[in-house]
């Protein structure tokens, strides 16, 4: 079964984990000094906040899968629409080793699917660097398509 997934910058992790720990009426499954993600069943949502962007609120939503089927469907469901396709691959990133594509809405906002291999203990196993370029070049791909 998928679950849906939102990520939101915040100013302040320790305050927003209290403000959604509450919330959600539990504490994150995972928690790092800049990042904490929520697998809820009720809803049935990934729930992520990250600290470290000048830029505050939503930003990016997306289907996370539960096996590979359920991936390929998807993948197949954004490479038939009518929005930029953006196959990422295997990637590591917020803490996970995941196989994802991305898309965006009319409006502009990013969605990825996604299949989650394993959790890793580090943001971002590649450097920033080339994190950056990939936002980049992501940036550049999506509007070019």
């Amino acid at each position: 079964m998928k679950r849906l997934h939102v990520s939101f910058n915040v100013s302040n992790l320790d305050d927003s984990i209290a403000f959604y720990s509450n919330l959600f009426a539990t504490e994150p499954s995972v928690v790092h000094d800049d990042y904490a993600k929520w697998l809820l069943d009720d809803p049935r949502v990934n729930f992520v906040i990250e600290q470290g962007s000048s830029t505050m609120g939503l930003t990016h939503a997306g289907i996370q899968t539960e096996d590979e089927d359920e991936l390929n469907e998807m993948f197949e469901r954004l490479q038939n629409g009518e929005a930029p396709y953006l196959p990422q691959g295997t990637t590591t990133c917020c803490y996970a080793e995941s196989e994802k594509s991305w898309t965006e809405d009319p409006d502009g906002l990013r969605w990825e699917a996604f299949l989650t291999h394993q959790q890793i203990d580090s943001r971002d196993a590649d450097n920033k660097e080339q994190s950056g370029m990939l936002a980049e070049c992501y940036n550049l791909l999506l509007r070019s398509i």
